[in-house]
């Protein structure tokens, strides 16, 4: 298992075929306010490729992987990253699958639907929370940043594929499914404005 650590851009020797898993590691969690810093990715090889942005955001060889119709990008938590990317990146990083929206719609006997509950639950992995609001715009990451962000896509192919037995077990892949294809959509909106708004009330 490798930690890549990049500048500016994912090195255009880089591939991956199938999914991928994606994250991102911002100043803050404000869609309008807070910066995208790290985007960070792994093909379920067990190494991670951990990318340091910044503005302007020159990044074609990244946004060409995150924009690419054939990789279906596993996400935890995919409304914030999607928002994350479209607003800096300006891709809307899909196809998409994201664990947390399974873990919702299937563990309805639980509110603990977090990254590191179901690592732990799932795949017997227990995560640290140390590093997650550390500083991610400096300079220089430290060893646990890089630690931290790596581990947040090491594990998303397996806990997808733990998911995917839920969906079935549960007879929700349809909605799953409409819910993925929705996403980058409310991704959208979050960053138009309407973060807070279920549009579709009354």
């Amino acid at each position: 298992m490798t930690n890549h650590l990049y500048k500016g851009d994912l090195p255009a020797g880089v591939s991956f075929s199938k999914a991928i898993a994606v994250d991102t590691e911002t100043m803050g969690l404000s869609i309008a306010r807070d910066r995208l810093c790290v985007v960070q990715l792994s093909g379920g090889d067990g190494d991670s490729h951990i990318v340091q942005v910044a503005a302007p955001y020159d990044t074609p060889n990244l946004k060409a992987v995150l924009a690419d119709p054939g990789l279906t990008k596993i996400y935890h938590f995919a409304r914030f990253d999607l928002a994350m990317i479209l607003k800096y990146l300006g891709v809307r990083g899909e196809p998409v699958y994201c664990t947390r929206t399974v873990s919702r719609l299937c563990r309805t006997n639980t509110d603990k639907h977090g990254l590191k509950d179901l690592c732990r639950e799932y795949l017997g992995v227990e995560l640290s929370k140390q590093q997650q609001s550390s500083d991610w715009a400096a300079n220089t990451l430290s060893a646990g940043q890089v630690d931290y962000a790596a581990a947040d896509v090491l594990y998303l192919h397996r806990l997808r594929d733990k998911m995917d037995l839920l969906l079935d077990r549960e007879g929700r892949r349809d909605l799953a499914e409409a819910c993925f294809r929705f996403l980058p959509d409310r991704a959208a909106l979050d960053v138009a404005g309407w973060p807070g708004d279920d549009i579709f009330a009354h």
